[in-house]
């Protein structure tokens, strides 16, 4: 602010001199053009120019010059001497020439000078005519101590204003920053107070907001998500428990401890399996799953998950039929792929009912997968939140499984870069179609 002041009072000081200066310029032009006017009509002997009183300005004097200094006509008695001195009448002769500096008689201050020759029959005069420039330093004086105590006091009244403004704009800062010191997890629900004017501070808030909006979101997924682990977990780790407890009995005999322990062993590889799922949706969360593509024949992908859940679909009474193109090849990865396929097959085979149909085929530069079957479906309320987290269908699909089989299926559906959803069939069913990129979206092409 300092600076700024300083600048501007210098550039207002250099104006204000600039344009004292030109009208004490064209005030002596304009006396000078009528002297030289008046010598050439009268000629230089017949001009005769009043005194200081009589022009009522004591800071006035003109005068007409011979080269040689002779002064022919003069507003001041011609004893004082001339006006100029002849170094100064030589310059003078070779045209309009302006003096500065020094004391003249008949004039207060320091005097401006301006001389102008003029050609006559009798030879060439210097018509004179000269002002104090003593109003102009006057001025200037004044200006200055104007500036010398005025800017400290504006500079002053600049920065308290400032200050206040700054003050009075960063109140609903203040505001906002005092409530998120206040929020907790104990206070929940609460946001930023927002200012009433929709400028930059206003958004601020907002997306602040909206940021506290989304972090309670994701707390509340996260609570949600560790209660619903931690009841997954304890089922098989309370059979577990039962089944070791119970083959621990000496009244047991060892087909009883037999069984015991397969039982065990099962929910050991449950227990497993969900361990699994729950890595990889943790993994999820911080982007997307680490891939490892290569080129995959999809026919031998699908045909792999068949074979892994035909002895599970022929002891339901069901069959999992594949219809593929033989040359229909994708990038991916191949052991993300498998889960994927997998997760969705025992989603049919355990909600759903009749044949189960597996079916790929290339859309446009996607590659399109859809498990079908023909059981009840989902309910129509489900179907926004089947793809979440222990999602589980209130109605008509009654879970047995952990509920995060098509949680997975979206997770790996993301990493490559595709999307899986519910298409509802005509007549009973559902098929979940799973589109991915044939090729990677960062592979050359």
């Amino acid at each position: 602010m300092a600076i700024v002041l300083t600048l501007a009072g210098v550039f207002v000081y250099l104006r204000v001199s600039s344009d004292l200066s030109s009208s004490i310029d064209d005030a002596l032009r304009t006396r000078v053009d009528d002297l030289v006017r008046t010598i050439q009509s009268d000629g230089p002997d017949a001009v005769v120019l009043s005194g200081a009183g009589d022009e009522g300005a004591e800071d006035i004097r003109s005068e007409v010059l011979r080269l040689d200094g002779q002064v022919v006509a003069s507003s001041e008695d011609p004893a004082t001497g001339a006006i100029l001195d002849r170094g100064e009448l030589a310059t003078a002769s070779r045209g309009l020439t302006y003096f500065d500096g020094g004391e003249v008689s008949g004039i207060e201050n320091e005097a401006r000078l301006l001389a102008r020759p003029v050609r006559t029959l009798q030879g060439t005069v210097i018509a004179v005519s000269g002002t104090s420039t003593g109003d102009r330093a006057e001025t200037l004086a004044g200006l200055i101590t104007t500036f010398v105590i005025g800017g400290p006091l504006a500079l002053i009244l600049a920065s308290a204003l400032g200050y206040g403004l700054a003050a009075l704009a960063m109140r609903p800062v203040e505001a906002m920053r005092a409530q998120a010191g206040r929020i907790s997890l104990e206070r929940r629900g609460e946001r930023l107070p927002l200012p009433p004017s929709a400028d930059e501070i206003g958004r601020l808030g907002r997306t602040l907001n909206e940021m506290l909006d989304r972090i309670e979101t994701s707390l509340d997924r996260q609570r949600s998500f560790v209660a619903d682990a931690s009841h997954e977990l304890r089922t098989p780790l309370a059979v577990i428990r039962a089944e070791l407890e119970l083959g621990q009995r000496p009244d047991r005999d060892s087909h009883e401890r037999a069984q015991a322990m397969s039982s065990a062993a099962e929910e050991v590889d449950r227990l497993q399996h969900l361990t699994d799922d729950l890595l990889d949706l943790a993994r999820s969360d911080g982007g997307p799953l680490p891939l490892e593509r290569r080129s995959v024949s999809v026919a031998g992908l699908l045909e792999g998950s068949r074979r892994r859940a035909a002895a599970r679909a022929a002891s339901a009474g069901r069959v999992i039929e594949v219809e593929i193109a033989a040359d229909l090849v994708a990038d991916l990865d191949p052991a993300r792929m498998e889960i994927a396929i997998d997760n969705l097959l025992d989603n049919a085979l355990r909600h759903g009912g009749g044949p189960v149909e597996v079916a790929a085929r290339r859309h446009d530069d996607a590659l399109e997968i859809a498990v079908c079957d023909q059981g009840p479906g989902f309910p129509e309320a489900f179907e926004p939140k089947a793809f979440e987290r222990f999602s589980r269908a209130e109605t008509g699909r009654t879970s047995t499984g952990s509920g995060l089989g098509l949680a997975i299926v979206r997770a790996i559906a993301g990493a490559h870069g595709g999307a899986v959803e519910i298409e509802p069939q005509d007549g009973a069913g559902v098929c979940v179609v799973l589109r991915l990129p044939l090729v990677a979206p960062d592979a050359p092409r």
